[in-house]
């Protein structure tokens, strides 16, 4: 008959068939709500990378500029935000703030994605009535680091880059190559040249025994890692960043800019001296600069000056000692800070321009003499093959 249904059609085919049609959505709508779940949580403890939040910080200045309320700046930087956790902090900050909450409590519940420099230059311009500008001076503080962070990254790439180069071509040639050469030796029946037996030794105990190398240096590097998160051994790490023969010199000048410029931030945007000096301390991490907060905290709540605790301090070279002097006797200490730390800013540069000239030839013959050394040892036997192969020429 014309109205008889297809088996197909009949309706408890089109039930399932819409159960299933039904199942997908939610299904769908489950793993939504779960990857929401994950980044909401992950969001909580979400550490934003600091060219993200010089990038942002700009962003909120200049839009604060232009006369829009903070809550609705919020929603669009809300809104162009890719980075989906970054994009849960800013929404829950904008919400703290709409429920009659300051700008900086909101910020603070989220230490690592705000860290205290940017907080306290919040509450000094809530404070102050002048927000956006000392906004804009933070932004222009992030992106100053940032842009010294990348110069020495980038400087480091090309030894890292061939450091890692040497030793997968050592090692390939230790497990791989040297075992070829040891059982052609072997046939020689003769006594080898030292360097030669040396590597086929270090050649075998590799290749057996690869794996006791790469667990001694996970346990070496986690020992020194439990050890550097002591005070003492904090401290030893730093001393040996400053002292150490080629990079050392370059440390010493990031760590001093990095003062020079947070301190002049801070207290050019209002913020008390002794809570500028406790950021400082916090915004180095390095132990000496902290131990000089300490001391200078001390020295000026006592009536003293910064300058009489840098010129007893031999962290602090001569020229800041007298530069910061001179700021003091005519009122202009955060404007000395300024200049101390962009003549540091182009010294940092112009001897990362210098190690990586200088790293570059030293590398080639940290490679040629590895290699070349481990190439010279095994064709030391075929050089002197007339004496270790001796008993075929009789």
């Amino acid at each position: 008959m014309a109205f008889l249904s297809s088996p197909s059609e009949s309706p408890a085919n089109s039930l399932r068939s819409s159960g299933s049609g039904m199942a997908r959505p939610n299904m769908k709508a489950a793993q939504n709500l779960a990857k929401q779940k994950s980044v909401e949580k992950k969001a909580k403890t979400y550490k934003l990378p600091l060219g993200e939040l010089a990038l942002f910080t700009q962003q909120l200045s200049s839009l604060l500029l232009a006369g829009l309320p903070l809550v609705q700046t919020l929603e669009a930087l809300q809104d162009q935000t890719e980075d989906p956790c970054f994009k849960v902090v800013i929404r829950d900050v904008r919400l703290d703030i709409a429920s009659g909450n300051s700008f900086s409590s909101a910020v603070k519940k989220y230490p690592r994605s705000f860290p205290t420099l940017f907080v306290s230059m919040v509450e000094a311009g809530e404070a102050s009535g002048a927000l956006a500008e000392i906004l804009g001076k933070v932004a222009s503080y992030f992106e100053a680091s940032v842009k010294l962070s990348k110069k020495v990254k980038s400087a480091m790439t090309y030894p890292i880059a061939v450091i890692a180069l040497a030793i997968a071509l050592v090692n390939v040639l230790l497990i791989f190559v040297i075992p070829v050469f040891a059982a052609m030796f072997a046939d020689f029946g003769a006594k080898l040249p030292a360097p030669t037996q040396m590597l086929i030794d270090l050649s075998e105990f590799m290749k057996s025994y690869w794996w006791v190398v790469l667990i001694g240096c996970f346990l070496i590097y986690k020992l020194i890692e439990k050890y550097v998160s002591t005070p003492k051994g904090r401290r030893s790490k730093d001393q040996f960043l400053v002292r150490a023969p080629i990079f050392g010199n370059l440390v010493h000048k990031i760590a001093l800019s990095r003062f020079c410029r947070t301190y002049a931030t801070l207290t050019r945007s209002g913020v008390p001296i002794l809570r500028t000096l406790e950021i400082v301390a916090a915004a180095s991490g390095m132990t000496q600069i902290e131990d000089a907060c300490v001391e200078i905290s001390r020295h000026v709540s006592q009536g003293g000056q910064v300058s009489e605790v840098l010129a007893s301090n031999t962290f602090f070279p001569p020229m800041m000692k007298h530069m910061v002097k001179a700021g003091e006797s005519t009122g202009n200490v955060d404007g000395m800070m300024n200049k101390i730390a962009d003549f540091y800013d182009v010294e940092c540069e112009a001897t990362i321009a210098a190690l990586t000239s200088l790293i570059e030839p030293l590398l080639i013959v940290f490679l040629g003499v590895v290699v070349g050394g481990i190439v010279m040892a095994m064709f030391l036997p075929i050089f002197q093959l007339g004496a270790v192969a001796g008993g075929l020429q009789q």
